[in-house]
């Protein structure tokens, strides 16, 4: 086992091995103070950094922070390795990949030959040599594009999910607020619901609500329950209406476990609902959504720092070919992020890790309402992601999800990134809202008058 030590100041810090070297050189977040793997100053978190910032890229494959011989993902992470697309790398220090990516001449297509090369920790490590604005002009450079019935990811567009979630799955609840967000230009990455009854029965009549709302306006949308997998898997089965599976993920095998997910049953899902062949524009069918510190909060991190593990998440996710994948990043709790300031570094790291691994990211920039946060860091985040090229972010009504009880973003938030940074909706999507009236040739909201047809069916119902 390698020596990982470091004088600074007159004091030399000795870390056990490479996992202790991660956590230590983490920017602070009160989830890794709650499992005892953080610094314990700015100056071990210091010594950690140079120490992170002299090993070379290779040692992330020979040293595992969660042992091969027990953990599927560690397994995954090894064995998919693509050798030839690290070549180009396989010689850099972790601090030289840092420089390597700010470089002017590492352009989209340089990060895009070496995505597969790259391991989830070798991302995590070099995002924690990095500051924010680091973090925001590498993924800004990353364009990762993935289709079903609207093109998300796109350069120059933003793509946003209408979450019209009711505290009784009532129908009429979600018909209006549906109606209010495509009023607003909302719903062109999907349009998902989290159920409040989570079975099959209820999974199947909200599906269905949305696929005839889909069908019957000629709507260039994906639609979502976002139901556990099993109870996807059995609508598939039985025919239903899905268009893409849903599933949350984590980064190691216990944690996974936690969700009642395995990698097996992630490909069966992934192979169901390519079968229903419903894409119009592309074949991208799963929806994964994570988040920092849910491996930590299953009992199952192996003292492993939580924005690590994160990133391994998405070694899963990228196996799986998604649409979308979201990190869901304040939505667990101070617990693990404390304030404004720790969700903020924590979205821009799960985007910057997300997209270096060659992920269509998206972020659900939220906190619960016990974090020390307001809607003002969140508005700091969203411009921040949106100049990062985030693909795609939450549209709840007025920012508050009142059946989940957390806040989030709402219609008005997409919009006014879109003015400010000149953002599209998808092109798919654009054109269906010129077609029925709710938009103009400038790609500009028009009043809804002219909406009659949708807004009549959708009024019916409320």
């Amino acid at each position: 086992m390698p020596q990982y030590r470091y004088t600074l100041g007159g004091h030399t810090y000795h870390f056990r091995d490479l996992k202790t070297v991660m956590a230590k050189a983490s920017p602070l977040k009160s989830g890794d103070g709650l499992a005892g793997v953080s610094a314990t100053s700015e100056a071990e978190r210091s010594a950690a950094k140079f120490v992170l910032a002299d090993l070379p890229l290779a040692n992330f494959l020979n040293e595992a922070l969660v042992p091969y011989e027990t953990d599927a993902v560690t397994r995954l992470i090894i064995d998919t390795h693509d050798t030839d697309a690290f070549a180009p790398i396989s010689s850099m220090t972790v601090g030289e990949f840092r420089d390597w990516l700010l470089a002017y001449g590492t352009d989209a297509e340089r990060l895009r030959s070496v995505a597969s090369g790259i391991t989830p920790e070798m991302a995590a490590a070099v995002s924690k040599l990095m500051r924010n604005q680091d973090l925001v002009l590498v993924a800004s450079k990353i364009e990762t594009i993935t289709r079903f019935r609207t093109t998300v990811g796109l350069q120059g567009h933003l793509s946003t999910r209408l979450q019209p979630n009711h505290p009784t799955d009532d129908p009429k609840g979600i018909a209006a607020t549906i109606l209010d967000g495509l009023l607003h230009g909302i719903g062109d990455a999907v349009i998902g619901i989290n159920p409040v009854a989570d079975d099959i029965q209820a999974a199947t009549q909200l599906l269905q609500l949305l696929d005839d709302l889909r069908q019957r306006h000629e709507m260039p949308v994906q639609t979502c329950v976002l139901t556990h997998i099993t109870n996807t898997l059995a609508m598939i089965d039985n025919d239903g209406p899905v268009d893409l599976v849903f599933q949350s993920i984590a980064g190691t095998e216990a944690a996974n476990k936690s969700f009642g997910v395995t990698l097996d049953l992630l490909r069966d899902a992934h192979q169901g609902a390519l079968s229903l062949e419903r894409g119009r524009v592309g074949s991208n069918v799963m929806y994964f959504e994570t988040g920092q510190g849910s491996a930590l909060s299953a009992e199952a991190h192996h003292d492993v720092d939580q924005q690590t593990l994160e990133a391994r998440a998405y070694a899963v996710a990228r196996q799986y070919d998604p649409l979308l994948v979201n990190t869901v990043v304040g939505f667990i709790g101070p617990e693990y992020l404390y304030d404004g300031k720790q969700i903020i570094r924590a979205g821009l790291e799960d985007h910057f890790c997300g997209k270096l691994l060659g992920l269509p990211m998206g972020c659900d920039i939220c906190y619960t309402n016990h974090a020390e946060a307001d809607q003002n860091d969140m508005d700091n985040l969203l411009t921040l992601l949106g100049a990062a090229g985030v693909n795609f972010i939450m549209g709840v009504p007025g920012a508050d999800d009142v059946m989940l009880n957390y806040q989030s973003t709402s219609f008005n938030d997409a919009n006014y990134l879109r003015q400010l940074m000149g953002l599209r909706c998808a092109p798919e999507f654009e054109t269906w809202l010129e077609k029925i009236g709710l938009m103009d040739g400038a790609h500009r909201l028009l009043p809804p008058d002219n909406a009659t047809p949708l807004l009549g069916y959708l009024k019916e119902m409320v």
